[in-house]
This record gives structure tokens, C-alpha cells and sequence, in this order.
């Protein structure tokens, strides 16, 4: 069982830059593969950016491509998702996720994604 807990997001202008973060419990986060999805009212869950278990491969969505980064401290047990240049459509609440299937790759599938946090809310006004 892997508990995942976001914090970092808030309030701020368009323009700005916000750090997410995700902290999982448990001594095999190292195994996992991560995502970030978010869910802006009335839309459905998208994936925002995922990161494979050595941190070698990761995924942006065409949307947050170059403005986004994900990253991840195994020894921290945390996974990051850098914004920048933030933009009032970014306005959602991020969900950090977990991939338990011990493959290297940055999984965009949402079905593969075991364990979720309970989101932190993001809100980018114009």
C-alpha cells in the first residue's frame, strides 16, 4: 500500500510559477513510476506529466509541454511538478498517482495507475 500526500499548490497570477509536490510512504516508491493528472471542473482527469521509476523517461502533455517538469528524489520519496508560465486554463486540481508495475517507462495510460493522493487545488487568475 503506497499513501500519497500533494501539497504546494494555491492562488497566483497568471504569468507566475507554482512547485507541486507529492510525498509517498513506503520503502518501495523507488519501484514506481509517477503521474501527475489534473481535473478541472466539469472536465474529465488528464494526465499532465509522468516520470518512470529511475527517473529516466518522462511525458509532458502537448499542453504543459515546455512549460511543466517533472522530477523525482527516490531518497526523498517525493516527485515534483515544476510550472511556469502558468495560465488560467492550468486552473484544476493536481492529483499525483502511482504505477506499481515495476516497468521503466512513464506510463500515459490512466488505467495503469494503482494509487492516487487526494489532490491539491491550483488556481491561476488572469
Amino acid at each position: 500500500q503506497v499513501q500519497l500526500v500533494e501539497s504546494g499548490g494555491g492562488l497566483v497570477q497568471a504569468g507566475d510559477s507554482l512547485r507541486l509536490s507529492c510525498a509517498a510512504s513506503g520503502r518501495t516508491f523507488r519501484s514506481y513510476a509517477m503521474g501527475w493528472f489534473r481535473q478541472a471542473p466539469g472536465k474529465e482527469r488528464e494526465l499532465v506529466a509522468s516520470i518512470s521509476f529511475s527517473g529516466r523517461t518522462t511525458y509532458y502533455a502537448d499542453s504543459v509541454l515546455g512549460r511543466f517538469t517533472i522530477s523525482r528524489d527516490n531518497a526523498r520519496n517525493t516527485v515534483y511538478l515544476q510550472m511556469k508560465t502558468l495560465k488560467p486554463e492550468d486552473t484544476a486540481v493536481y492529483y499525483c498517482a502511482a504505477d506499481q508495475r515495476l516497468s521503466d517507462t512513464a506510463s500515459t495510460d490512466r488505467r495503469n495507475y494503482d494509487y492516487w493522493g487526494q489532490g491539491t487545488q491550483v488556481t491561476v487568475s488572469s
